[in-house]
């Protein structure tokens, strides 16, 4: 057996997420357009990195089960909404597998066709430079096309399975 075997079968899922969640993240939406509906649609995601500044890149990683996704990358464009401290519902909200979550979301059009919600710490608009298998997730290269940030400097947190703030 290889070392990396035995580190395979020695590691469950439980001990990973356990392990994981002692990481600090920030909470970002992922919001596009439907193909098939022109509606805007967008998921929360905890998986997001600036990846390369020449040329300017980010990063996030999808769940492979994520049907969102799967719309969202037929448009080839993306935006990455940074979640404001204030913005836990907006995080909660789009988390849940409910349909319409833009009905109580304020938002607008960005560069790339993507939506941007209001009152985010910052947004990013990216269309897809390249998409890599992570295992259980893509991986997600976006090629950053415009980005700003807001008054809201505080971002919304995620630290051991629950929100947190600084």
């Amino acid at each position: 057996m290889t070392v990396e075997t035995a580190a395979r079968t020695a590691i469950d899922s439980r001990q990973m997420r356990e392990a994981m969640s002692r990481f600090c993240s920030g909470l970002t939406v992922v919001t596009g357009m439907d193909p098939s509906t022109g509606e805007p649609i967008g998921f929360t995601c905890q998986s997001f990195s600036s990846l390369s500044l020449e040329p300017p890149l980010v990063m996030i990683a999808p769940s492979r089960t994520s049907r969102t996704w799967a719309r969202i990358s037929e448009t080839g464009a993306f935006t990455v909404n940074v979640l404001a401290e204030h913005q836990e519902w907006v995080s909660r909200t789009f988390g849940r597998p409910i349909t319409n979550k833009f009905a109580s979301v304020p938002w607008r059009l960005g560069s790339t066709g993507a939506p941007r919600i209001a009152s985010s710490a910052a947004w990013v608009d990216c269309t897809v430079h390249a998409q890599y298998d992570g295992g259980d997730h893509h991986i997600i290269v976006g090629a950053v096309k415009g980005l700003d940030v807001s008054r809201y400097d505080r971002p919304l947190l995620f630290h051991r399975s629950a929100y947190s703030r600084l």
